[in-house]
């Protein structure tokens, strides 16, 4: 049944545009998650990157030699080697691309859910579904994103390669994107996308799964009521489980996305060797 236009400019925003409105509220939200949470992805591929580092200034004697700081201990030493501000390094494109991201994320399953697929009669969603549309959310936001995705990765870089005396690649996120698109050309800007979809789709299907999953078995089973406190707990769950799937496919992505594009300097050819 359809609105009367009259009665349509008098509902709520969220109401007359609910896609519009839930990509916006989601890219927000993943704004102020990454604010938050940057620190943590930096030192995430400074560890991703460690072995590679190693390997090329030691060799194969690296294996035995390069030590393994840990999360905290390398935190630390960005701080202590190249300041607190730094863990911060390549922030901007990391928000972009958590908006474009979780907003076309959240509104490819959202649509999935509601349109295509659909609620079993006693509303409840089938893991089955939960699966593929999570799956398909993970792909299709994390392809739009991709190119934020490779700058943010190449600039976390950035004060790794000063310590090491080599020359900074970019002076800013917008000249890393024209610097990537006038080496490479628009495929340039696509680099590593198998894997970075493959970690996506990994990283959807447990993270949307299991969030819906935990949260209906808690309210069915046990006390708790659709509350703060389950979609806390769902939200725990679906994070560690997220993690887990995701990591491996999260290494490979990185170390494609920070190699030179050049033949001489390129160490990976693709994910598997």
């Amino acid at each position: 049944m359809s609105v009367p236009e009259d009665e349509e400019r008098l509902l709520p925003l969220a109401q007359r545009w609910p896609r519009a409105s839930k990509f916006l509220l989601s890219g927000c939200a993943a704004t102020v998650a990454e604010l938050a949470t940057f620190p943590l992805d930096l030192t995430k591929t400074r560890l991703q990157m460690q072995g590679e580092a190693a390997l090329a200034r030691l060799g194969d004697s690296a294996r035995e030699s390069a030590p393994y700081r840990g999360m905290v201990r390398t935190a630390l030493g960005i701080v202590q080697e190249e300041g607190f501000l730094k863990l911060w390094q390549g922030v901007t494109p990391a928000i972009y691309r958590h908006v474009v991201y979780s907003g076309g994320r959240m509104v490819t399953y959202e649509h999935l859910r509601e349109v295509v697929f659909g609620k079993s009669e006693d509303k409840h969603y089938p893991l089955w579904k939960s699966v593929i549309g999570g799956m398909m959310a993970g792909v299709v936001g994390q392809f739009l994103a991709n190119p934020t995705d490779l700058v943010k990765v190449q600039m976390q870089m950035e004060g790794k390669r000063k310590l090491e005396g080599k020359p900074l690649r970019f002076r800013g996120v917008h000249h890393a994107f024209a610097k990537i698109l006038s080496e490479g050309g628009i495929r340039g800007l696509w680099a590593g996308w198998v894997p970075n979809i493959q970690r996506a789709a990994l990283v959807n299907m447990g993270d949307l799964t299991t969030y819906d999953t935990v949260k209906h078995y808690l309210v069915l089973n046990t006390p708790l009521e659709d509350n703060i406190t389950t979609h806390g707990l769902s939200s725990l769950c679906s994070g560690l489980v997220a993690s887990i799937l995701g990591t491996p496919a999260d290494v490979i992505k990185s170390r494609i996305m920070n190699q030179p594009r050049d033949k001489q300097g390129r160490v990976y050819e693709n994910i598997l060797c």
